[in-house]
């Protein structure tokens, strides 16, 4: 081992290459892989940090070319091993650059102003400290005299309170430090910003049959050094939490660290309220709602050991851990848990590549697993544990599905059923509160009848079309495209249209409906500052309000005994997303949102309006029933060729120039074409879903082949048709894979 490998810090943005380095002979036996070393970088050879990616015996180039390493940043952690090598893994996976991935993983270095605390401390002894006091009372010191009577009598002193209270300059501390009288001692205090709000309880938990099964399996196979990952697939309200704890509990008890992701802020603060209440300020929380300082501050103390769990979103994953046992990842089945910016690397996927590196396990929850994962459990690739029951004496809400098709002919158009509206009524009569849902997920100017339900859909990809600005229907996945028709094909209503509802217009529905009642909105614009989630669960959950409208925020992980009712306005939304998960997502969305009633004594009910109640993913969602659910979704992907039954590589390209941009798209389809690999499916060029933002025109091409590595090999081989032509520079191409969103 003569040479390093060494990426220059993340801070030079330009700079995206390993740079070889020759490695002095006494710092041979200390130099690992992700230490954070000094370089000698440029032509003036100004000294700067890079990361170390990895080593070799032989040069790169001529050997008297190559630069000797200045020497290696003391402190490195060897959590930051892990993270490097974990972004090295992203950049060959995901096909970004390695400054992108070590973006993801690393703090971004930001200067924030830490907060100190100083104690004056007394130096010398009593006795002499007496003598000394009368000299400055005699010679009437009287600065010098406050504050040597206030050690004599205190030990120890607060700078701050001292400085203030007896009314002392910098000048006498700094005189009575160069006499040796006292000494300032400085310590770094992190800030947690949880640590006002809860208090740690002692509090008995007791597991369930099924909950203490799912534990002593998964823990079986940790101790006995399995290191697989777990799929604890637990109905809504089942007690997935008290399982996580517990396990984390076993973590701690063995001196190892354990992270716990969910997928939404809005989720953040009833989460660590319970665990806060278990473990203590053992726990903290990383997310982007955090100031900068306050980030700073989790992340120092993780890498300084003074924290056991961290929770938070996928970022979360990155915490400066070095004795990771576990991560656990709450409503694994989450989009957000697929990164939108480049690396697009998907939480479960770098959670399993981390949790092999640092030899920890790996538990993945949900009530509506991802069809991925359920099928890698069937499979036996992940542990499978099942919580059939709810936790206590809860029991599943009630459902009724509602066919806005018949509420249309007999005359009513208003946006609740009139099911709804009497159970609405109903509950504020007694008292109870409702959540109104509306799924607006995946939401792409999709047309639907509302005489028949029928959608226009792709004829080649059983996707929706999307209406686009032009009045044209296009699909995502091919290119098909066709006018906007002016009757339903299908029935020949007149009644086809784009569909159009939001948040807001439900909120003025209900107030006119109901001006008695109080509501809430929850949404992205009701979200925006840092502390409007937890102001606004907290004042529902205080019962402040008796009716909150949201979208699918407010249907992931909260739990409100006194809600009795939910209603989930426009079911069957999601179905007509240009997208091949549409079917999944919306029984993941509808199963969620029914398990947030009656998760308290009184029982729940649950009203789905629906234009298509007989679609396979409404009828099983009413009946809570997921391996129905299953069985239907997987013959389709099986049958279309869709992950999980293939694998799937997204290349999006966007450009100013949009003839340019198509030019080049088909350039690189019909280069695609010419790598002759057996077995790979190339779909389009297509114009992309949005097809211009912020005046660059987007277009995509997806890739399908059975092997996970043909596609991971086809990726390389693009990349390096991509560096041979400087015209590809003038087109910025991402590479998505196993896509979970429309581009």
């Amino acid at each position: 081992m003569d040479f390093v490998n060494v990426i220059v810090d993340i801070s030079h943005e330009k700079v995206d290459r390993v740079f070889q380095y020759r490695i002095p002979e006494h710092l041979k036996s200390r130099l690992q892989a992700g230490m954070q070393v000094k370089i000698p970088f440029g032509r003036g050879n100004r000294l700067t940090k890079g990361y170390v990616v990895g080593f070799s015996e032989k040069p790169d180039y001529p050997p008297e070319k190559i630069k000797e390493l200045a020497g290696i940043v003391e402190g490195s952690v060897k959590a930051e091993s892990q993270l490097i090598a974990l972004a090295a893994w992203m950049r060959e996976r995901y096909g970004s650059t390695m400054n992108q991935a070590l973006k993801t993983v690393l703090p971004v270095k930001q200067k924030t102003r830490q907060k100190q605390s100083r104690k004056l401390v007394r130096s010398i002894s009593v006795l002499e400290g007496g003598q000394l006091l009368e000299e400055y009372r005699r010679k009437k010191y009287q600065a010098k005299a406050r504050l040597l009577e206030a050690l004599l009598q205190n030990e120890e002193l607060d700078y701050e309170e001292a400085v203030k209270s007896l009314k002392l300059s910098a000048a006498v501390i700094k005189g009575f430090e160069d006499k040796g009288i006292v000494r300032v001692e400085s310590r770094t205090l992190y800030r947690n910003p949880f640590a006002d709000h809860f208090t740690k309880k002692e509090k008995e938990v007791l597991l369930n049959r099924e909950q203490a099964e799912a534990v002593e399996g998964i823990w079986a196979d940790h101790q006995s050094g399995i290191r697989k990952t777990s799929l604890l697939h637990g109905v809504t309200g089942s007690g997935k939490t008290e399982v996580y704890m517990e396990l984390i509990a076993r973590v701690i008890r063995e001196g190892k660290q354990a992270i716990l992701l969910i997928p939404e802020i809005a989720l953040t603060f009833q989460t660590v309220r319970r665990f806060y209440e278990r473990f203590g300020d053992r726990v903290s929380v990383m997310h982007s709602r955090l100031s900068g300082g306050e980030r700073y501050d989790q992340f120092m103390r993780a890498q300084n050991g003074e924290i056991d769990v961290m929770i938070g979103p996928r970022s979360a994953l990155f915490t400066p851990f070095s004795k990771i046992g576990m991560i656990i990842i709450d409503e694994e089945h989450e989009g957000s848990y697929k990164s939108e910016t480049v690396p697009r690397y998907h939480a479960v996927d770098a959670a399993r590549f981390r949790a092999r590196m640092c030899g920890a396990s790996v538990v993945l929850g949900s009530a509506t697993p991802s069809v991925d994962s359920y099928d890698r459990a069937c499979s036996g690739r992940y542990g499978l544990y099942r919580l059939t029951g709810r936790y206590g004496d809860a029991k599943l809400p009630g459902v009724a599905v509602v066919d806005l098709r018949t509420e249309l002919k007999e005359g009513n158009r208003s946006i609740f059923s009139r099911k709804l509206r009497a159970a609405m009524e109903d509950r504020l009569r007694r008292g109870q509160q409702t959540m109104l849902f509306l799924n607006r997920r995946g939401l792409s100017g999709f047309v639907s009848c509302r005489s028949c339900g029928t959608a226009i859909r792709c004829p080649h990809c059983d996707v929706a079309l999307s209406l686009h600005n032009d009045g044209r229907l296009r699909c995502h996945y091919c290119g098909y495209e066709t006018g906007m028709p002016p009757l339903c094909p299908s029935c020949g209503s007149r009644y086809i249209s784009g569909f159009r509802a939001g948040t807001q217009q439900i909120e003025r529905e209900v107030q006119k409906l109901f001006p008695q009642a109080r509501v809430l909105r929850m949404d992205y614009d009701t979200t925006r500052t840092k502390e409007s989630y937890e102001q606004i669960l907290t004042a529902f959950g205080r019962g402040e309000a008796d009716i909150l409208v949201g979208t699918q925020m407010i249907v992931k992980g909260h739990d409100f005994p006194n809600v009795t009712l939910v209603g989930i306005l426009a079911a069957d939304i999601s179905l007509y997303a240009s997208d091949y998960r549409s079917s999944e997502r919306t029984f993941q969305l509808l199963t969620q949102a029914v398990g947030r009633a009656g998760r308290g004594r009184q029982a729940g009910e649950a009203v789905i309006q629906t234009y298509v109640p007989e679609h396979y993913s409404i009828r099983t969602a009413a009946r809570q029933d997921y391996e129905g659910f299953y069985r239907q979704e997987i013959l389709y992907r099986r049958m279309m060729g869709y992950p999980p039954a293939a694998f799937m590589l997204g290349i999006y390209l966007s450009g100013s120039e949009e003839e340019f941009l198509e030019k080049q798209a088909e350039r690189l389809g019909n280069a695609i074409q010419r790598l002759c690999t057996e077995g790979l499916v190339v779909i389009g060029p297509a114009v992309a879903a949005l097809s211009r933002k912020k005046d660059m025109y987007r277009m995509v091409i997806y890739l399908k082949h059975m092997k996970e590595t043909v596609l991971l090999h086809v990726k390389n081989q693009i990349e390096r048709i991509l560096e041979q032509e400087a015209v590809w520079n003038k087109i910025y191409i991402q590479f998505d894979y196993n896509p979970l969103n429309a581009y």
